[in-house]
């Protein structure tokens, strides 16, 4: 006897509140919180960020404290292929971050206009070795805090996102006026299973 799960939304209990997925007609749609990041003293920061990327320029600081991430715009002057192939030194951060609210770090760098590659609004990696993981591929909590960020800079509340790990992942992002953000992304079955009794 086969029982296919018909409902369009899952609800998942986290610690951060319920997150809830629906299901779209070419992907999965995240519905997360919103998450602001405030300005952040760049010496505080300067030897995770150094130890990170070396002499990459920056040109934004930011921190979100609800999710403990810090967030570091790399200067306009790189592109996505700068980024997505820069060397991220995951291995020391643990050593350097001396502030101990760090527990993710996202990279991100402001989109380019379409051409013989799709327009993207920004791009993104992210590294959490504070938590076991040296980098995510595509990863819906630093999209909270990014699509907060990059609204304000660009004034858009709809977005195109692609995080330039070595998988990659697109996304598209839509900010919500009740404080939430839509973020959806590509679905691929990649196990079946069958639960007994």
């Amino acid at each position: 006897h086969f029982i296919e799960n018909v409902n369009s939304t899952l609800t998942f209990v986290t610690l951060s509140g319920e997150l809830k997925a629906r299901r779209a007609e070419d992907g999965i749609i995240l519905d997360l919180p919103l998450y602001p990041a405030q300005p952040q003293d760049f010496p505080e920061v300067e030897d995770l960020i150094k130890t990170a990327i070396g002499d990459t320029l920056v040109q934004d600081v930011r921190y979100s404290p609800d999710t403990q991430k810090l967030l570091v715009r790399l200067s306009d002057i790189y592109d996505r292929s700068f980024l997505e192939n820069l060397r991220v030194n995951t291995q020391n951060l643990l050593q350097v971050d001396n502030t101990g609210k760090v527990k993710g770090l996202i990279l991100t760098l402001k989109g380019e206009p379409g051409g013989q590659t799709p327009a993207f609004d920004f791009y993104s990696r992210y590294f959490a070795p504070w938590v076991g993981v040296a980098e995510d591929p595509v990863t819906g909590s630093a999209h909270t805090v990014l699509s907060s960020y990059w609204s304000q800079q660009l004034g858009k509340k709809d977005m195109h996102a692609f995080q330039c790990s070595s998988r990659g992942g697109e996304l598209k992002i839509s900010l919500r006026p009740d404080g939430r953000v839509d973020i959806k992304g590509g679905a691929a079955l990649v196990l079946e299973g069958t639960l007994t009794a």
